[in-house]
Protein backbone atom coordinates (compact mmCIF):
# COMPACT_ATOMS: atom_id res chain seq x y z
CA UNK A 1 0.00 0.00 0.00
CA UNK A 2 1.46 3.34 -1.10
CA UNK A 3 0.96 6.32 1.25
CA UNK A 4 2.37 9.71 0.18
CA UNK A 5 4.85 11.04 2.73
CA UNK A 6 2.88 14.24 3.35
CA UNK A 7 -0.19 12.23 4.41
CA UNK A 8 1.80 10.65 7.24
CA UNK A 9 2.99 14.00 8.62
CA UNK A 10 1.46 15.71 11.64
CA UNK A 11 -1.47 18.10 11.22
CA UNK A 12 0.89 21.02 11.87
CA UNK A 13 3.33 19.83 9.18
CA UNK A 14 0.49 19.32 6.70
CA UNK A 15 -0.74 22.87 7.37
CA UNK A 16 2.77 24.27 6.89
CA UNK A 17 3.10 22.39 3.60
CA UNK A 18 -0.20 23.74 2.27
CA UNK A 19 0.73 27.28 3.31
CA UNK A 20 3.95 26.93 1.34
CA UNK A 21 1.86 26.19 -1.77
CA UNK A 22 -0.58 29.07 -1.29
CA UNK A 23 1.50 32.03 -2.67
CA UNK A 24 2.13 30.21 -5.94
CA UNK A 25 -1.60 29.58 -6.42
CA UNK A 26 -2.62 33.14 -5.61
CA UNK A 27 -0.01 34.65 -7.92
CA UNK A 28 -1.10 32.31 -10.72
CA UNK A 29 -4.76 33.28 -10.28
CA UNK A 30 -3.99 36.98 -10.22
CA UNK A 31 -1.99 36.69 -13.43
CA UNK A 32 -4.01 34.14 -15.38
CA UNK A 33 -7.67 34.22 -14.16
CA UNK A 34 -9.95 37.06 -15.25
CA UNK A 35 -12.47 36.14 -12.56
CA UNK A 36 -10.05 36.05 -9.65
CA UNK A 37 -8.01 39.06 -10.79
CA UNK A 38 -11.23 41.07 -10.76
CA UNK A 39 -12.21 39.62 -7.37
CA UNK A 40 -8.88 40.56 -5.81
CA UNK A 41 -9.13 44.09 -7.24
CA UNK A 42 -12.79 44.63 -6.32
CA UNK A 43 -12.24 43.48 -2.73
CA UNK A 44 -8.87 45.24 -2.38
CA UNK A 45 -7.18 41.92 -1.54
CA UNK A 46 -3.39 42.06 -1.33
CA UNK A 47 -2.36 38.49 -2.03
CA UNK A 48 0.96 39.00 -0.24
CA UNK A 49 -1.07 39.29 2.97
CA UNK A 50 -2.62 35.83 2.43
CA UNK A 51 0.06 33.59 3.90
CA UNK A 52 -1.76 31.38 6.43
CA UNK A 53 -4.72 29.08 5.84
CA UNK A 54 -6.66 31.23 8.32
CA UNK A 55 -6.14 34.21 5.98
CA UNK A 56 -8.33 32.54 3.35
CA UNK A 57 -11.37 33.74 5.30
CA UNK A 58 -10.57 37.25 3.98
CA UNK A 59 -11.28 36.07 0.43
CA UNK A 60 -14.91 35.73 -0.78
CA UNK A 61 -16.11 32.25 -1.63
CA UNK A 62 -16.70 31.07 -5.19
CA UNK A 63 -20.08 29.48 -5.98
CA UNK A 64 -21.59 27.25 -8.63
CA UNK A 65 -23.53 30.31 -9.77
CA UNK A 66 -20.22 32.09 -10.45
CA UNK A 67 -19.00 29.16 -12.55
CA UNK A 68 -22.21 29.05 -14.59
CA UNK A 69 -22.43 32.79 -15.24
CA UNK A 70 -18.75 33.43 -15.93
CA UNK A 71 -17.43 30.06 -17.06
CA UNK A 72 -14.89 31.38 -19.59
CA UNK A 73 -13.45 33.89 -17.09
CA UNK A 74 -12.15 31.00 -14.97
CA UNK A 75 -9.98 29.61 -17.79
CA UNK A 76 -6.28 30.21 -17.12
CA UNK A 77 -4.92 28.80 -20.37
CA UNK A 78 -5.71 29.38 -24.07
CA UNK A 79 -7.71 26.69 -25.86
CA UNK A 80 -4.56 25.62 -27.68
CA UNK A 81 -3.24 24.25 -24.35
CA UNK A 82 -6.43 22.35 -23.48
CA UNK A 83 -5.94 18.59 -23.82
CA UNK A 84 -9.42 17.54 -22.70
CA UNK A 85 -12.73 19.37 -22.38
CA UNK A 86 -14.89 18.11 -19.53
CA UNK A 87 -18.29 19.23 -18.28
CA UNK A 88 -19.80 18.86 -14.84
CA UNK A 89 -22.92 16.72 -14.61
CA UNK A 90 -25.19 19.75 -14.16
CA UNK A 91 -26.90 18.25 -11.11
CA UNK A 92 -27.88 21.67 -9.79
CA UNK A 93 -28.09 23.66 -13.02
CA UNK A 94 -26.41 24.11 -16.40
CA UNK A 95 -23.24 22.06 -16.88
CA UNK A 96 -19.94 23.94 -16.53
CA UNK A 97 -17.01 23.37 -18.88
CA UNK A 98 -13.62 22.51 -17.40
CA UNK A 99 -10.44 22.80 -19.44
CA UNK A 100 -7.77 20.25 -18.59
CA UNK A 101 -4.20 20.54 -19.76
CA UNK A 102 -1.74 17.67 -20.07
CA UNK A 103 -0.46 18.56 -16.61
CA UNK A 104 -4.01 18.48 -15.21
CA UNK A 105 -4.57 15.01 -16.67
CA UNK A 106 -1.34 13.85 -15.05
CA UNK A 107 -2.51 15.37 -11.74
CA UNK A 108 -5.84 13.55 -12.16
CA UNK A 109 -4.03 10.27 -12.77
CA UNK A 110 -1.89 10.80 -9.66
CA UNK A 111 -4.96 11.56 -7.57
CA UNK A 112 -6.63 8.31 -8.56
CA UNK A 113 -3.35 6.42 -8.17
CA UNK A 114 -3.12 7.43 -4.50
CA UNK A 115 -6.89 7.05 -4.05
CA UNK A 116 -6.95 3.48 -5.35
CA UNK A 117 -3.87 2.76 -3.26
CA UNK A 118 -5.88 4.00 -0.28
CA UNK A 119 -8.58 1.48 -1.23
CA UNK A 120 -6.06 -1.40 -1.02
CA UNK A 121 -5.54 -1.68 -4.77
CA UNK A 122 -2.31 -3.09 -6.20
CA UNK A 123 -0.93 -3.79 -9.65
CA UNK A 124 -2.28 -7.34 -9.29
CA UNK A 125 -5.90 -6.12 -9.28
CA UNK A 126 -8.20 -6.04 -12.28
CA UNK A 127 -11.16 -3.64 -12.10
CA UNK A 128 -14.35 -3.75 -14.12
CA UNK A 129 -15.19 -0.13 -14.94
CA UNK A 130 -18.98 0.30 -14.85
CA UNK A 131 -18.79 4.06 -15.38
CA UNK A 132 -18.89 5.82 -18.74
CA UNK A 133 -15.70 7.24 -20.20
CA UNK A 134 -17.51 9.23 -22.87
CA UNK A 135 -20.00 12.14 -22.80
CA UNK A 136 -17.35 14.52 -21.41
CA UNK A 137 -17.47 12.71 -18.05
CA UNK A 138 -14.47 13.15 -15.76
CA UNK A 139 -15.01 10.19 -13.42
CA UNK A 140 -14.58 7.34 -15.90
CA UNK A 141 -11.50 8.97 -17.40
CA UNK A 142 -10.04 9.60 -13.92
CA UNK A 143 -10.44 5.98 -12.84
CA UNK A 144 -8.93 4.74 -16.09
CA UNK A 145 -5.89 7.03 -15.79
CA UNK A 146 -5.36 6.22 -12.12
CA UNK A 147 -5.55 2.45 -12.52
CA UNK A 148 -3.25 2.65 -15.52
CA UNK A 149 -0.70 4.63 -13.49
CA UNK A 150 -0.96 2.09 -10.68
CA UNK A 151 -0.46 -0.79 -13.10
CA UNK A 152 -3.78 -2.52 -12.42
CA UNK A 153 -5.89 -4.10 -15.15
CA UNK A 154 -9.01 -2.38 -16.50
CA UNK A 155 -12.08 -3.77 -18.23
CA UNK A 156 -14.14 -0.94 -19.76
CA UNK A 157 -17.79 -1.96 -19.84
CA UNK A 158 -19.68 1.16 -18.77
CA UNK A 159 -23.03 1.28 -16.95
CA UNK A 160 -25.91 -1.21 -17.27
CA UNK A 161 -25.58 -4.25 -19.55
CA UNK A 162 -25.91 -6.92 -16.84
CA UNK A 163 -25.43 -9.79 -19.28
CA UNK A 164 -22.18 -8.30 -20.55
CA UNK A 165 -21.02 -7.53 -17.00
CA UNK A 166 -21.26 -11.19 -15.99
CA UNK A 167 -19.85 -12.44 -19.30
CA UNK A 168 -16.86 -10.18 -18.65
CA UNK A 169 -16.51 -11.35 -15.03
CA UNK A 170 -16.45 -14.96 -16.22
CA UNK A 171 -14.03 -14.22 -19.06
CA UNK A 172 -11.47 -11.99 -17.33
CA UNK A 173 -11.86 -12.71 -13.57
CA UNK A 174 -11.69 -9.11 -12.33
CA UNK A 175 -11.12 -8.62 -8.60
CA UNK A 176 -13.02 -5.35 -8.22
CA UNK A 177 -15.88 -3.25 -9.54
CA UNK A 178 -16.12 0.52 -9.96
CA UNK A 179 -19.78 1.41 -9.94
CA UNK A 180 -22.68 3.40 -8.61
CA UNK A 181 -23.60 1.18 -5.62
CA UNK A 182 -27.33 1.00 -6.41
CA UNK A 183 -26.40 -0.95 -9.56
CA UNK A 184 -24.98 -3.84 -7.52
CA UNK A 185 -28.40 -5.07 -6.24
CA UNK A 186 -29.57 -5.04 -9.85
CA UNK A 187 -26.61 -7.28 -10.76
CA UNK A 188 -27.51 -9.58 -7.88
CA UNK A 189 -31.17 -9.80 -8.97
CA UNK A 190 -30.09 -10.53 -12.54
CA UNK A 191 -27.75 -13.29 -11.37
CA UNK A 192 -30.28 -14.91 -9.05
CA UNK A 193 -32.98 -15.00 -11.73
CA UNK A 194 -30.55 -16.79 -14.07
CA UNK A 195 -28.82 -19.06 -11.59
CA UNK A 196 -25.45 -17.30 -11.88
CA UNK A 197 -23.17 -18.15 -8.95
CA UNK A 198 -22.05 -14.57 -8.35
CA UNK A 199 -21.01 -15.23 -4.73
CA UNK A 200 -18.19 -17.51 -5.88
CA UNK A 201 -17.00 -15.21 -8.66
CA UNK A 202 -13.62 -13.47 -8.72
CA UNK A 203 -15.08 -10.19 -7.36
CA UNK A 204 -13.74 -9.32 -3.90
CA UNK A 205 -14.45 -5.58 -3.62
CA UNK A 206 -16.23 -2.57 -5.09
CA UNK A 207 -15.27 1.09 -5.21
CA UNK A 208 -18.61 2.87 -4.87
CA UNK A 209 -19.20 6.28 -6.43
CA UNK A 210 -21.99 8.85 -6.53
CA UNK A 211 -24.13 7.51 -3.67
CA UNK A 212 -23.48 7.08 0.07
CA UNK A 213 -23.16 3.55 1.42
CA UNK A 214 -22.61 4.59 5.05
CA UNK A 215 -24.42 6.43 7.79
CA UNK A 216 -22.77 9.36 9.56
CA UNK A 217 -21.38 6.93 12.19
CA UNK A 218 -19.70 4.96 9.35
CA UNK A 219 -21.98 1.94 9.73
CA UNK A 220 -23.36 0.66 6.43
CA UNK A 221 -26.64 2.31 5.48
CA UNK A 222 -29.59 0.46 3.95
CA UNK A 223 -28.01 0.31 0.50
CA UNK A 224 -24.67 -0.85 1.88
CA UNK A 225 -26.35 -3.59 3.93
CA UNK A 226 -28.50 -4.60 0.97
CA UNK A 227 -25.33 -5.25 -1.00
CA UNK A 228 -23.26 -7.01 1.66
CA UNK A 229 -26.15 -9.15 2.93
CA UNK A 230 -26.30 -10.73 -0.51
CA UNK A 231 -22.69 -10.49 -1.68
CA UNK A 232 -19.75 -10.76 0.70
CA UNK A 233 -17.54 -8.15 -0.92
CA UNK A 234 -15.56 -5.26 0.58
CA UNK A 235 -17.09 -1.85 -0.13
CA UNK A 236 -15.01 1.32 -0.40
CA UNK A 237 -16.82 4.64 -0.45
CA UNK A 238 -15.42 7.56 -2.43
CA UNK A 239 -16.45 11.18 -2.80
CA UNK A 240 -15.28 13.48 -5.58
CA UNK A 241 -16.44 16.25 -7.88
CA UNK A 242 -15.42 17.58 -11.27
CA UNK A 243 -14.65 20.97 -9.73
CA UNK A 244 -12.02 19.68 -7.31
CA UNK A 245 -10.46 17.08 -9.62
CA UNK A 246 -9.68 15.15 -6.46
CA UNK A 247 -11.22 12.28 -4.51
CA UNK A 248 -11.75 11.43 -0.84
CA UNK A 249 -11.48 7.63 -0.75
CA UNK A 250 -11.85 5.22 2.16
CA UNK A 251 -9.10 2.95 3.34
CA UNK A 252 -9.78 -0.54 4.69
CA UNK A 253 -10.88 0.95 8.04
CA UNK A 254 -14.02 2.38 6.41
CA UNK A 255 -13.96 5.47 8.62
CA UNK A 256 -14.33 8.20 6.02
CA UNK A 257 -12.67 9.35 2.82
CA UNK A 258 -9.08 10.50 3.24
CA UNK A 259 -8.09 14.03 2.27
CA UNK A 260 -5.09 14.37 -0.04
CA UNK A 261 -3.54 17.65 1.20
CA UNK A 262 -1.12 17.78 -1.71
CA UNK A 263 -4.14 18.13 -4.04
CA UNK A 264 -6.54 20.54 -2.32
CA UNK A 265 -7.08 22.74 0.70
CA UNK A 266 -10.45 21.98 2.29
CA UNK A 267 -12.68 24.02 4.59
CA UNK A 268 -16.08 23.21 6.13
CA UNK A 269 -18.26 26.31 6.19
CA UNK A 270 -21.67 27.30 7.54
CA UNK A 271 -24.28 29.46 5.76
CA UNK A 272 -22.34 32.60 6.74
CA UNK A 273 -19.10 31.19 5.28
CA UNK A 274 -17.59 30.70 8.72
CA UNK A 275 -15.73 27.54 9.75
CA UNK A 276 -18.14 25.19 11.52
CA UNK A 277 -17.52 24.09 15.09
CA UNK A 278 -15.90 20.70 15.70
CA UNK A 279 -18.45 17.95 15.24
CA UNK A 280 -20.85 20.10 13.21
CA UNK A 281 -21.62 19.40 9.55
CA UNK A 282 -20.43 21.99 7.05
CA UNK A 283 -20.36 22.69 3.35
CA UNK A 284 -17.25 21.24 1.72
CA UNK A 285 -15.29 24.20 0.35
CA UNK A 286 -12.14 23.58 -1.65
CA UNK A 287 -9.09 25.37 -2.99
CA UNK A 288 -7.27 23.38 -5.67
CA UNK A 289 -3.49 22.94 -5.68
CA UNK A 290 -1.52 22.19 -8.84
CA UNK A 291 -4.39 22.77 -11.30
CA UNK A 292 -3.32 24.58 -14.47
CA UNK A 293 -6.40 24.92 -16.69
CA UNK A 294 -9.10 26.04 -14.27
CA UNK A 295 -7.98 26.30 -10.64
CA UNK A 296 -10.55 27.28 -8.01
CA UNK A 297 -10.24 29.30 -4.81
CA UNK A 298 -12.60 28.71 -1.87
CA UNK A 299 -15.17 26.97 -4.07
CA UNK A 300 -18.32 25.89 -2.21
CA UNK A 301 -19.30 22.46 -3.54
CA UNK A 302 -22.82 22.47 -2.11
CA UNK A 303 -22.17 19.15 -0.34
CA UNK A 304 -22.79 18.99 3.41
CA UNK A 305 -20.51 16.63 5.37
CA UNK A 306 -19.01 15.94 8.78
CA UNK A 307 -15.24 15.78 9.00
CA UNK A 308 -12.89 14.03 11.40
CA UNK A 309 -9.37 15.02 12.40
CA UNK A 310 -8.15 12.07 14.49
CA UNK A 311 -5.30 10.07 12.87
CA UNK A 312 -6.39 6.85 11.16
CA UNK A 313 -4.91 3.47 12.08
CA UNK A 314 -4.00 3.01 8.40
CA UNK A 315 -1.09 5.40 8.95
CA UNK A 316 -2.58 8.54 7.43
CA UNK A 317 -2.99 11.67 9.54
CA UNK A 318 -5.17 13.55 7.09
CA UNK A 319 -8.71 14.84 7.56
CA UNK A 320 -11.38 12.22 6.90
CA UNK A 321 -14.67 13.12 5.25
CA UNK A 322 -17.93 11.51 6.37
CA UNK A 323 -20.68 10.56 3.90
CA UNK A 324 -22.50 13.38 2.14
CA UNK A 325 -25.56 14.25 4.23
CA UNK A 326 -27.06 16.14 1.31
CA UNK A 327 -26.62 19.04 -1.06
CA UNK A 328 -27.29 22.48 0.35
CA UNK A 329 -29.51 23.41 -2.62
CA UNK A 330 -31.49 20.19 -2.25
CA UNK A 331 -32.52 20.80 1.36
CA UNK A 332 -36.26 20.23 1.77
CA UNK A 333 -38.53 21.83 4.36
CA UNK A 334 -41.44 19.40 4.53
CA UNK A 335 -44.23 19.71 7.10
CA UNK A 336 -41.90 21.36 9.58
CA UNK A 337 -39.10 18.83 9.09
CA UNK A 338 -35.78 19.51 7.37
CA UNK A 339 -34.79 16.68 5.04
CA UNK A 340 -32.08 15.91 2.53
CA UNK A 341 -32.77 13.48 -0.35
CA UNK A 342 -30.34 10.75 0.89
CA UNK A 343 -32.57 10.24 3.97
CA UNK A 344 -35.52 9.60 1.63
CA UNK A 345 -33.46 7.25 -0.54
CA UNK A 346 -32.43 5.27 2.53
CA UNK A 347 -36.07 4.57 3.40
CA UNK A 348 -36.99 3.64 -0.18
CA UNK A 349 -34.03 1.26 -0.43
CA UNK A 350 -35.54 -0.74 2.43
CA UNK A 351 -38.79 -1.43 0.53
CA UNK A 352 -38.32 -4.74 -1.25
CA UNK A 353 -41.20 -4.17 -3.70
CA UNK A 354 -39.72 -0.91 -5.05
CA UNK A 355 -37.35 -1.63 -7.93
CA UNK A 356 -36.40 1.99 -8.68
CA UNK A 357 -37.66 5.48 -7.94
CA UNK A 358 -37.52 9.20 -8.57
CA UNK A 359 -38.05 11.79 -5.83
CA UNK A 360 -39.76 14.94 -7.11
CA UNK A 361 -39.98 18.13 -5.03
CA UNK A 362 -42.30 20.99 -5.97
CA UNK A 363 -43.93 24.08 -4.44
CA UNK A 364 -47.58 23.70 -3.41
CA UNK A 365 -50.31 26.38 -3.39
CA UNK A 366 -49.21 27.48 0.08
CA UNK A 367 -45.70 28.14 -1.15
CA UNK A 368 -44.15 25.26 0.83
CA UNK A 369 -42.25 22.17 -0.30
CA UNK A 370 -44.14 19.09 -1.46
CA UNK A 371 -42.57 15.65 -2.03
CA UNK A 372 -43.78 13.08 -4.55
CA UNK A 373 -42.09 9.70 -4.78
CA UNK A 374 -42.57 8.02 -8.15
CA UNK A 375 -41.92 4.40 -7.27
CA UNK A 376 -41.15 1.69 -9.79
CA UNK A 377 -43.28 -1.23 -8.67
CA UNK A 378 -44.90 -4.09 -10.58
CA UNK A 379 -47.83 -4.52 -8.19
CA UNK A 380 -48.40 -1.29 -6.27
CA UNK A 381 -51.62 -1.03 -4.25
CA UNK A 382 -53.18 0.94 -1.39
CA UNK A 383 -51.95 -1.51 1.21
CA UNK A 384 -48.34 -1.19 0.01
CA UNK A 385 -48.72 2.60 -0.17
CA UNK A 386 -49.84 2.66 3.47
CA UNK A 387 -46.90 0.43 4.49
CA UNK A 388 -44.45 2.73 2.73
CA UNK A 389 -45.92 5.86 4.32
CA UNK A 390 -45.93 4.24 7.76
CA UNK A 391 -42.27 3.36 7.26
CA UNK A 392 -41.48 6.97 6.35
CA UNK A 393 -43.32 8.28 9.43
CA UNK A 394 -41.51 5.84 11.70
CA UNK A 395 -38.13 6.84 10.28
CA UNK A 396 -38.44 10.52 9.29
CA UNK A 397 -41.67 11.54 11.11
CA UNK A 398 -43.25 12.66 7.83
CA UNK A 399 -44.50 10.81 4.74
CA UNK A 400 -44.40 11.97 1.09
CA UNK A 401 -47.01 11.23 -1.54
CA UNK A 402 -46.44 7.92 -3.35
CA UNK A 403 -47.23 7.31 -7.02
CA UNK A 404 -46.67 3.83 -8.45
CA UNK A 405 -45.31 3.50 -11.98
CA UNK A 406 -43.92 0.60 -13.98
CA UNK A 407 -40.15 0.21 -13.36
CA UNK A 408 -39.44 0.68 -17.08
CA UNK A 409 -41.17 4.06 -16.96
CA UNK A 410 -39.13 5.10 -13.94
CA UNK A 411 -35.95 4.03 -15.70
CA UNK A 412 -36.79 6.40 -18.58
CA UNK A 413 -37.25 9.23 -16.07
CA UNK A 414 -33.90 8.40 -14.47
CA UNK A 415 -31.98 8.15 -17.73
CA UNK A 416 -33.17 10.80 -20.20
CA UNK A 417 -31.19 11.18 -23.42
CA UNK A 418 -27.58 12.34 -23.05
CA UNK A 419 -27.50 11.81 -19.27
CA UNK A 420 -24.36 10.20 -17.78
CA UNK A 421 -25.71 8.92 -14.48
CA UNK A 422 -29.18 8.20 -13.10
CA UNK A 423 -31.27 11.21 -12.07
CA UNK A 424 -33.24 10.30 -8.95
CA UNK A 425 -33.92 13.80 -7.58
CA UNK A 426 -35.98 16.30 -9.60
CA UNK A 427 -36.39 19.80 -8.17
CA UNK A 428 -39.46 21.62 -9.54
CA UNK A 429 -39.70 24.22 -6.79
CA UNK A 430 -40.65 27.75 -7.76
CA UNK A 431 -37.70 29.31 -5.95
CA UNK A 432 -34.05 28.30 -5.82
CA UNK A 433 -33.00 26.35 -2.69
Amino acid sequence: MFIPEIEQKSAREIKTYQESRLPELLSYLKEKSVFYAEMFSRNKIKIKHISKLEDLRNIPVTTKDDLQKRNDDFFCVPKSKVADFITSSGTMGEPVTFAMTDNDLERLAYNEFISFSCADTTADDIYQLMVTMDKRFMAGLAYFLGLRKLGAGIIRIGPGLQEMQFESINRFSPTGLITVPSFIPKLVDYAELRGIDYRNSSIKKAVCIGEPIRNTDFSLNTLGKKITDKWDIKLYSTYASTEMGTAFTECSEGKGGHHHPEMIIVEFLDENNKQVAHGEPGEVTITTLGVEGMPLLRFKTGDICHHFTEPCSCGRNTIRLGPVIGRKQQMIKFKGTTLYPPAIYDVLNQIRQIENYVVEVSTNHLGTDEILVKAGCIAGNQKLEKEIKDHFRATLRVAPEIEFRHPKEIFKLQMPSNTRKPIIFIDKRATSH
